[in-house]
């Protein structure tokens, strides 16, 4: 399950592939933890979610709530198919606060 970083601008641009499930959520857990910490603003891809359960959702609210009392900016961006159906059947795009882009297809 690998986390792709790249860092420019001040920014950490994280990208997830793959699944954001029970199955792959300690090893994401293990490489998505050492990036919260560092100074500056983060941004996580997850334009490449194939599938997310509840355990994709709590590994992201953990990182909200660790960014948030770091005071670091966290955004989600480039939610795929996978992941706005399971914000939208757990009605959490106020949580995370971030725009989702809907496509006309999805409907």
């Amino acid at each position: 399950m690998p986390i792709i970083c790249d860092t420019y601008a001040g920014v950490s641009h994280l990208r997830i592939e793959g699944e954001m499930t029970i199955y792959t959520a300690a090893e994401l857990a293990t490489e998505l933890l050492p990036f919260l910490t560092p100074p500056g603003e983060l941004e996580i891809d997850l334009s490449q979610v194939t599938e997310m359960d509840s355990s994709g959702v709590q590994l992201l609210m953990l990182a909200k709530r660790e960014t948030l009392q770091l005071g670091r900016p966290l955004r989600l961006i480039g939610h795929s198919q996978a992941v706005l159906d399971t914000f939208e059947l757990c009605d959490l795009a106020g949580y995370f606060g971030d725009p989702l882009v809907v496509s006309a297809s999805s409907h």
